[in-house]
């Protein structure tokens, strides 16, 4: 069975330099059959930076991006989630 990953734009309310509460909070969030491949920084604009972050799903689960793009946009400190790009991975 394949995989799909998901890269997910997160933007703080405001200017953050340690990005390690937020990874922790994504990961109490993310469901246990998904599993964060990666973390990236984007810069945006005047200092703020957006925190990109990768997650594995089955590929047989339904409706899980959007599910999780919601719950991750409820975390307090974050002011929008997108979803970037959804692949297919065989693997």
């Amino acid at each position: 069975m394949g995989s799909v990953i998901v890269t997910y734009k997160i933007f703080p309310e405001d200017i953050v330099k340690d990005f390690t509460p937020l990874k922790n909070e994504i990961q109490t969030r993310t469901p246990e059959f998904a599993e964060i491949t990666g973390y990236g920084e984007e810069p945006v604009a005047f200092g703020l930076v957006a925190l990109l972050v990768q997650i594995k799903f089955p590929e047989d689960q339904q409706g899980i991006v959007d599910e999780l793009e919601t719950k991750l946009g409820q975390i307090p400190g974050i002011s929008q989630v997108q979803t970037l790009m959804v692949r297919r991975s065989s693997r």
